[in-house]
């Protein structure tokens, strides 16, 4: 067992490499435990949706003018509902923001912070195979090079968004099942996006248009498991008209699509996290129903908030239950007011009660025009405020 006086961070993902770089520019040593080989997510053409504020933190890292040529600005969100009246439009000028949001592949994003992080802080290929929180430190033990080796820190924290938390003494896991899945892929459209974004909400669930390129688009279609798997079978010519009829003519015919791909949606937090010296970040600590775009850009103010945190810690308080509790304390509106409002979107947006449709072009109607509802709305969207 080798102790070491670095963070050590689980998950070299954008979260976790955030946090890294975040740690390196401050002089605090930290080690990265990463399942993949170096440079293995650099073809990933998923895209993430990125609020200003997440921006924000991108030029602070010092990385944004690497991103910057490979996003697509969200000038513009076009809200609107199927078979209802009432539309609203968020605008980045009303705003006084040079853009909404930015759309990105994980490929770019994950180029720019490898570039900027230093290599030799991060092991490869090690798999963490168990985590265990002590009084005085947190062990991880990991597969690297065939072997089990194990590290103890007095700050393990863990940013891999698809690891299992359940056997992690002191940390709980309350989840929601919508039921639901989201179909993903890429579209060409007939027309030029101009730089809007649209979200759409039917009767099946909420759907988003996300400018990606010249006239691409990223595409989030979310409804029952069923649908979804009818809608992975059709060909492209049928699914691209079925689109269509659902999104109308605001950008044309669609003309192509790339693979189709689909997840299932689901809302889930930590209900407890009684794990000294363990703080988890990102989609490891919540996940959210991806309308409106919140996940990723809460996981990147958790590492922000984490840094600034760590660097104004003393090492014999660095994991310890007030430093824990002081992290907890600060995130708990930023996290918990973007798990209600997705969960509140999603709730009201598919209620097909009689009348309720109505209701939702009405308030959509009236949303165009109060500004400083608007102003509420984009700061949540942005800053988490």
């Amino acid at each position: 067992m080798n102790t070491t006086d670095a963070i050590v961070i689980v998950g070299g993902g954008p979260v976790g490499l955030a946090l890294a770089l975040a740690l390196q520019q401050k002089a605090i040593p930290f080690k990265v435990l990463e399942a993949r080989p170096q440079g293995a997510a650099h073809q990933d053409t998923r895209a993430l949706a990125l609020s200003y504020g997440t921006k924000l933190i991108l030029e602070r890292l010092g990385v944004w003018a690497q991103v910057e040529p490979h996003a697509t600005a969200i000038q513009t969100i076009h809200i609107s509902q199927r078979g209802g009246l009432g539309r609203t439009k968020l605008q980045a000028q009303e705003h006084q923001l040079p853009a909404l949001g930015y759309v990105v592949s994980y490929g770019a994003l994950m180029q720019a912070l490898d570039s900027a992080i230093d290599h030799q802080r991060v092991l490869y290929q090690a798999a963490a195979r168990a985590i265990l929180p002590r009084d005085h430190h947190a062990e991880v033990s990991f597969e690297v090079a065939g072997k089990t080796e194990q590290l103890r820190s007095a700050l393990l924290v863990i940013a891999d968004g698809g690891r299992s938390l359940e056997d992690v003494p002191g940390l709980m896991r309350e989840t929601k099942a919508y039921g639901h899945d989201a179909l993903v892929s890429k579209v060409k459209a007939e027309m030029s996006h101009n730089n809007v974004a649209y979200e759409r909400f039917t009767a099946t669930g909420p759907m988003a248009l996300l400018p990606n390129g010249a006239s691409d688009f990223s595409l989030v279609w979310t409804g029952e498991k069923d649908m979804v798997d009818r809608l992975l079978t059709l060909d492209d010519a049928t699914f691209l008209s079925e689109l269509h009829a659902a999104v109308g003519d605001r950008v044309g015919q669609f003309l192509s699509i790339e693979k189709r791909m689909s997840f299932p949606l689901k809302l889930s937090s930590l209900s407890m996290t009684d794990a000294a010296h363990v703080v988890v970040i990102g989609n490891a600590a919540q996940t959210m129903h991806p309308v409106a775009g919140q996940g990723f850009n809460v996981g990147m103010r958790d590492a922000w908030t984490l840094v600034d945190l760590i660097a104004n810690t003393s090492a014999a308080q660095l994991g310890g239950a007030p430093m824990l509790a002081e992290y907890r304390q600060r995130r708990q509106a930023d996290t918990r007011g973007g798990l209600l409002f997705t969960d509140f979107l999603v709730n009201v947006f598919t209620n097909q009660t009689l009348g309720v449709a109505s209701l939702r072009g009405l308030g959509l109607a009236m949303l165009q025009h109060f500004p400083p509802i608007k102003r509420v709305l984009v700061n949540k969207m942005s800053f988490g405020k």
